[in-house]
């Protein structure tokens, strides 16, 4: 989401002057720059002005401390000035201080991610409070928009031993007289939270406003949540700015947040609206629903990483478990494909691999690098299908599968048999790559990755277009 925002900013501070103190030529210089990558990056003017004035202000005439160059002082003041623009440090949780069932209402406009979102935030609250969830589509607008919350409903429900779950559907009800039910059946059957998914429209208008106006009145939500597209730049921001106005917002969660575009809505939203960015969504993984650290942000965007939602992500997805299984018979050779499997499933779990990049701190300029094949993991789902599609003799024993069974398995995958074979080798080299590993041992390791082309000796055969491993 930040990539172009990050490049440019990175390139300003390498480009500063290494003298003791900063000059007002080198502040002046350095902001046009920030300037103009924010306004590329698609920031709203007034929030433009404002940090770039704060930032002036803070550096000009500032010695440059001990041990650090002004390019490091200058991005310090930058990154502060982030954390603020973003909403200040630290995430801003769900208030959910109210008597039960809470209601948190749902707004924005069609399209943006509400219906996905609502069910992300039943499987949120299912998992990780304990909360007894009440998920209810006002959205008699859209065809099949509450069978959609129903069927999220059983998938969070499924993750959360039933605590979460979808209000009946009564045809012909109006949204307010959803509503009511709603919160009758929440307080009669002891729910913690009314998620309350209203309609949207493809554009403001009055009746949108009017409908979404009278079930706040009618329920008083403990949270007005504004679902907005991240990808749709200032659109989003003008969406947020309306909603606010005329409904009243307590926080925006911004969707598809893994997309390519340039970030300007997020870096405008609280100096615009006042309202925080509780939380991120990307994809349609019901887990795929993150909280919004401002100061985490502001560092992806400076290339400083995100150690420590790399570490949260991990410990919260991860099966360490079954991690520590899989590498115990990686390490005694016994790696077979019913493991491979379960290593594509972990990866998985973790989101983008593009994601995950820009979580490592100064890892900005090698995500350019690796663009293109290399950060495609479309061929994990590949090769986990033509994997379903052996008998479990021949998971366990790839070596058995000859020509013969290679041309069912690609039949019964959808596959060619050369993708077969693709992958039965791409398996042969992974294996002979963990004997070798187990054979040298930790002191082999080491000695060997001392040694010139070490490293690659070791891993001879694997990587390159097509090898995800690489």
């Amino acid at each position: 989401m930040f990539e172009q925002l990050s490049g440019r900013m990175s390139k300003v501070f390498e480009g500063l002057s290494k003298g003791g103190k900063l000059s007002e030529n080198d502040v002046t210089e350095a902001m046009r720059e920030v300037r103009l990558a924010m306004l590329e990056a698609d920031v709203a003017l007034p929030v433009v002005r404002s940090f770039v004035s704060k930032v002036k202000e803070r550096a000009i005439g500032g010695e440059v401390l001990e041990g650090t160059s002004p390019g490091q002082m200058v991005a310090k003041i930058v990154n502060d000035a982030l954390v603020e623009a973003l909403g200040g440090a630290g995430a801003v949780p769900l208030d959910l201080a109210a008597n039960a069932p809470v209601p948190l209402l749902m707004v924005g406009l069609q399209g943006a991610g509400k219906t996905t979102t609502a069910g992300k935030i039943g499987l949120r609250l299912g998992q990780r409070e304990h909360k007894r969830v009440l998920l209810a589509s006002l959205d008699v607008q859209r065809p099949a928009a509450q069978l959609q919350l129903q069927q999220l409903a059983e998938r969070a429900g499924g993750l959360t031993q039933g605590r979460v779950k979808s209000l009946p559907i009564v045809v012909g009800e109006t949204p307010l007289e959803i509503a009511r039910r709603a919160m009758e059946a929440g307080r009669r059957e002891g729910f913690d939270v009314v998620v309350l998914d209203t309609a949207g429209r493809l554009a403001i208008d009055e009746p949108l406003m009017a409908e979404v106006g009278q079930i706040r009145d009618e329920t008083n939500p403990a949270e007005t949540l504004l679902v907005v597209d991240g990808m749709t730049g200032q659109d989003a921001v003008n969406t947020a700015r309306a909603f606010k106005e005329q409904v009243g917002i307590s926080g925006v969660v911004m969707s598809r947040m893994d997309g390519d575009a340039r970030g300007g809505a997020a870096l405008s939203m609280k100096a615009v609206t006042g309202a925080p960015i509780k939380f991120t969504g990307s994809g349609e993984n019901l887990e795929a629903l993150e909280e919004f650290h401002p100061e985490r942000v502001a560092g992806r965007i400076l290339g400083l990483g995100d150690i420590a939602g790399l570490v949260e992500t991990a410990a919260e997805k991860l099966d360490h478990e079954e991690g520590e299984r899989v590498a115990k018979k990686m390490m005694a050779g016994k790696f077979d494909l019913d493991d491979y499997m379960s290593q594509i499933n972990q990866l998985n779990r973790l989101g983008s691999i593009s994601g995950l990049l820009g979580m490592l701190p100064g890892m900005g300029k090698l995500k350019d690098k690796l663009a293109g094949k290399e950060l495609d993991t479309s061929v994990f789902d590949r090769h986990k299908t033509i994997i379903s599609s052996m008998t479990k003799a021949e998971r366990r024993s790839p070596s058995i599968i000859k020509a013969s069974r290679k041309k069912r398995i690609a039949s019964g995958s959808g596959t060619s048999v050369a993708e077969v074979n693709r992958l039965l080798k791409q398996f042969d080299e992974m294996s002979t790559m963990m004997k070798r590993i187990n054979k040298m041992g930790l002191a082999g390791i080491m000695r060997g990755l001392g040694q010139a082309g070490g490293m690659s000796d070791m891993f001879k055969g694997m990587g390159g277009p097509g090898h995800p491993v690489g």
